[in-house]
């Protein structure tokens, strides 16, 4: 019986070894064209969606994300050394912006930074904790905040007449006749957004024509002829503070409010960051006060923000609106927001884009940097840059004003070739 079992472990041996032989023989046999090639994943399939906890965001090495080291530290190195020039302590506030309306900081954090790849912090360099102005920044977050009140129903079309959500707001409530004439009236919400609305009036003391050195400093303007809403792009931060309040009587709330409350939160941010008005911009509405906000910081006040906070914005912008599972901003609007719009090359929602950058007269052009990322851009070198293409997110503060293109090219090039 023993000598049976051997026997019949030995012939299980034996054929085992012979159908191996043969696998082997087969494969030797079949030619390379017939061979199925091994899918190598791309970046994006094998890394999963990371968010950050509130109180912690993970690091990566750049290799460990498919960068590399040596030339994304090389990279960062030549950013530290691009200081923008306008001084910490805002002493030329007034001579290039005018009479200031709001509060303004006493100094500000020299420049930093951070880049995120899949999400995850790879370099980051500075005080990004530092809590300063972000001047033109904040009109991005307005924007984000018109899509959320379009998500939620609040406004049924971003080109409906803004004057039928505002004029008339309820019992007790005065008229507002920010959009009473037969000018404004025709003001669609995606005018204010593109900055075409033409808005005519004055608001908080400053006059929409920016004529006037002592209340616009060099920022002051000519006469011109008005033309109808839609036809002329003007960068111009009285009309979007007549959005901005606008946008405010639409949701019934201070719209830091509804920032922290529908979005900061969500995303982890911190408690730091503070969302300042004008001493003249508070007004009776639903019975109690409430202080309208500015798309800057131009006559003061604005968003102030630390760069950490702002790198989780740019993550939402990145993951189309979602966060950790919850869906916080349609994928529609992100996408609309950042598609070009209105009469100004390379603008969509109050974010700029890349995506005529290949042009000559692009003035905000990042020629080495694909045509579909775009920014959130503020004055003092304030940024929040978003590249979906190599799922990228930077943060650049206090940086000199032509330094973009150069770095974002440096960062991208940092990125191993599949």
């Amino acid at each position: 019986m023993l000598i049976k079992r051997a026997h019949f472990r030995v012939l299980a041996v034996l054929v085992l070894a012979s159908l191996t032989l043969a696998m082997l023989a087969q494969t030797a046999a079949t030619p390379a064209a017939a061979v199925a090639p091994v899918a190598i994943a791309r970046p994006e399939s094998i890394w999963p969606k990371y968010f950050p906890a509130r109180d912690a965001w993970l690091s990566r090495p750049a290799a460990d994300v498919g960068m590399d080291p040596a030339a994304l530290a090389a990279a960062v190195e030549w950013a530290k050394a691009r200081e923008n020039d306008m001084p910490r302590d805002f002493s030329t506030q007034r001579q290039i912006f005018g009479r200031p309306l709001g509060p303004v900081p006493t100094t500000r954090a020299l420049t930093n930074g951070l880049v995120l790849r899949h999400g995850y912090i790879v370099e980051e360099w500075g005080d990004t904790l530092a809590v300063d102005p972000t001047y033109s920044v904040a009109k991005s977050y307005l924007s984000t905040l018109l899509g959320l009140a379009i998500d939620r129903g609040l406004i049924a079309s971003i080109e409906d007449l803004v004057a039928t959500y505002v004029a008339d707001t309820g019992p007790g409530n005065q008229h507002d006749s920010g959009y009473d004439s037969p000018h404004n009236a025709k003001i669609t919400w995606a005018h204010h957004v593109t900055q075409t609305s033409e808005w005519d009036g004055e608001l908080f003391g400053k006059v929409s024509t920016f004529i006037g050195t002592d209340e616009f400093g060099q920022g002051a303007r000519k006469p011109r002829d008005l033309l109808e809403p839609g036809k002329f792009y003007e960068y111009n931060d009285v009309r979007v503070n007549r959005f901005s309040m606008s946008l405010m009587k639409v949701w019934k709330r201070p719209l830091p409010e509804v920032l922290k409350s529908e979005i900061m939160d969500k995303i982890g941010a911190s408690d730091t960051w503070t969302y300042h008005g004008y001493s003249n911009s508070t007004i009776e509405f639903d019975g109690k006060p409430m202080t309208s906000v500015g798309g800057g910081t131009r006559w003061g006040g604005g968003l102030w923000i630390s760069t950490r906070d702002h790198a989780r914005l740019g993550l939402l912008m990145l993951r189309k609106g979602e966060w950790a599972g919850e869906r916080i901003l349609s994928e529609k609007w992100i996408e609309s927001a950042t598609t070009p719009k209105g009469k100004a090359p390379g603008y969509g929602y109050l974010w700029w884009l890349n995506a005529e950058a290949r042009k000559p007269d692009h003035p905000f052009a990042w020629k080495g940097a694909p045509a579909r990322s775009y920014a959130a851009q503020g004055a003092g070198g304030n940024t929040v840059w978003v590249d979906p293409e190599h799922d990228l997110v930077v943060v650049w503060r206090w940086h000199a004003g032509d330094a973009e293109n150069e770095f974002y090219s440096r960062i991208v090039g940092a990125i191993n070739p599949d």
